[in-house]
C-alpha cells in the first residue's frame, strides 16, 4: 500500500506549551502534503511522525501517568485544529486520541488501576492504538472460538483508520455461548504474523486516513486478554462511557473542515466584488457554521458532566446529528460562495466538500439517531436502538 514513512523536519516543533498551540504549529506542514496524500490515497504517516514529535500522541494520558493530561474539550480542541491543515490526520487520529481519552476516563473516574500499563505505554512508547468501533459497534463482528486457555479469534475489521502504523487494535469478536450471541473485547497485536491490512481503502473522501481492513486469522486471545464479554446488539455501560467520550473527538474534526472550507470560501469571494446574492451566501454560511459549533460544545458539555448514560447517549448523538447537517451546509454553502474558482481541484475546496461527507456514516446514522430520540422522549426503551 502506499505508505510514506520517512518523518517530516519542519522548522520547529516544540512539547512545551498547550497542545492547541502545538497542533497550530503543525497545521501548515500538515498541510503541505494533504493534496497529494488525496490525489494517491496515500495514508498520511508523515504526519504521524510530526503528531509524535509533538508529543500528542500521549496527550490525552493523565499527567501522573507521564502524559499532557488533556481533557476531552482541550483534546476536541487540538483535532478541530489538524483538520485545517489536514481532514485525514486529524480523523485518523481522533480514532486514537478516543481510544486513549476513554482509558484515561475510567482510571480518573472509575478509579480503575487496571488501566494504567495501557496509559504508560501510550506515553512512553507513544504507541498508536486502532479503533474497530464504527464497524463493529454494538453488535461486534467476527468470530471467536473457545479454545484451551483462551479464544481463536477470526475476523475482518473495516475502517480501521491508521492500520499501516497501528500498535494495538482496540477491537471484539462474537462468541456464539449457551444460545446467545457474546462479544468479547480484547486489544490485537498489529504486528501478529495471524493479523494483515490488507490494502482496501478507495474512497470518495478522507482519501489519507488509511483505513484499511484488517484481516486476523487464527488469532488466539488468552482468557487474560479478554477485558468484557457483554451480550450483542444492545447498549453496555462501557459504551455509554465510549460514545459519551468519542464522538465530540471525531466531530471536532468535522466542525474543523467545515471551518477551513469556509475560510478558504472567503478568501475567494474577497477577490470579487461582493453582490447581493454573494453576500446571502456568506451569511447563510456563517449561520450553518455557527449552528455546528453551538451543537458541537454542547456535545462537550455533556461529556463534561462525567455522567455516561442513555441520556447521555441521546444528548451527544443528538448534537451530533446537528453538528453533521450544519457541517455539511456549510461546506456546501463555501463550495457555491467560492465561485468557479472554489470548482477547480486547487483551491482546495473540493476536497473538504469531499471529506466532510464522512460525517454523515458515523453511528448514530441519521435513522437510529432520529428512533433513539424518539423512544427517549416517548419513554420506550432504547437497549436495542442503535
Amino acid at each position: 500500500m502506499n505508505v510514506i514513512a520517512t518523518p517530516a523536519k519542519p522548522d520547529a516543533i516544540l512539547t512545551e506549551g498547550p497542545i492547541a498551540e502545538r497542533a497550530h504549529r503543525l497545521v501548515p506542514h500538515l498541510a503541505a502534503g494533504a493534496a497529494e496524500a488525496d490525489a494517491q490515497d496515500r495514508f498520511v504517516a508523515e504526519n504521524y511522525a510530526l503528531l509524535k514529535q509533538a508529543g500528542l500522541v500521549e496527550a490525552g494520558v493523565p499527567t501522573e501517568l507521564g502524559g499532557a493530561g488533556a481533557g476531552v474539550r482541550e483534546l476536541a480542541e487540538m483535532l478541530r485544529i489538524l483538520a485545517h491543515g489536514c481532514s485525514s490526520t486529524a480523523l485518523a487520529f481522533s480514532m486514537h486520541t478516543h481510544q486513549v481519552a476513554v482509558p484515561a476516563w475510567r482510571w480518573r473516574h472509575q478509579k480503575l488501576a487496571a488501566m494504567e500499563p495501557l496509559l504508560k505505554r501510550i506515553a512512553a512508547e507513544r504507541i498508536i492504538l486502532l479503533s474497530s468501533g464504527g464497524s463493529d459497534w454494538l453488535p461486534g463482528s467476527g468470530k471467536a472460538e473457545r479454545v484451551e486457555g483462551g479464544y481463536r479469534i477470526t475476523a475482518r475489521k473495516v475502517f480501521s483508520s491508521g492500520a499501516p502504523l497501528g500498535d494495538l487494535m482496540m477491537t471484539g469478536a462474537v462468541l456464539h455461548e449457551d444460545g446467545a450471541d457474546h462479544v468479547l473485547h480484547f486489544a490485537v497485536n498489529m504486528k501478529a504474523p495471524e493479523v494483515k491490512v490488507l490494502d482496501t481503502w478507495r474512497a470518495l473522501g478522507m482519501r489519507g486516513t488509511g483505513s484499511h481492513d484488517v484481516a486476523i486469522e487464527g488469532l488466539f486471545i488468552p482468557d487474560a486478554g479478554v477485558a468484557l464479554k457483554r451480550p450483542a446488539g444492545q447498549w453496555h455501560p462501557l459504551f455509554h462511557i465510549i460514545a459519551t467520550i468519542a464522538f465530540p473527538l471525531v466531530y471536532a474534526v468535522y466542525l474543523g473542515v467545515a471551518e477551513q472550507a469556509r475560510d478558504l470560501a472567503v478568501t475567494l469571494a474577497k477577490r470579487r466584488v461582493p453582490t447581493e446574492d454573494v453576500l446571502h451566501l456568506a451569511g447563510r454560511m456563517d449561520t450553518s457554521l455557527r449552528a455546528a459549533r453551538l451543537a458541537h460544545d454542547w456535545m462537550l458539555q455533556t461529556a463534561e458532566r462525567n455522567a455516561p448514560s442513555a441520556d447521555s447517549i441521546n444528548d451527544v448523538m443528538t448534537g451530533k446529528a446537528l453538528v453533521t447537517e450544519h457541517a455539511i451546509r456549510t461546506v456546501e454553502l463555501a463550495l457555491e460562495l467560492s465561485g468557479g474558482a472554489g470548482f477547480h481541484r486547487a483551491a482546495g475546496l473540493e476536497r473538504l466538500f469531499r471529506d466532510i461527507q464522512g460525517a454523515r456514516y458515523h453511528p448514530l446514522q441519521a435513522g437510529p439517531q432520529a428512533r433513539y430520540a424518539g423512544a427517549m422522549a416517548l419513554g420506550a426503551p432504547v437497549d436495542r436502538i442503535f
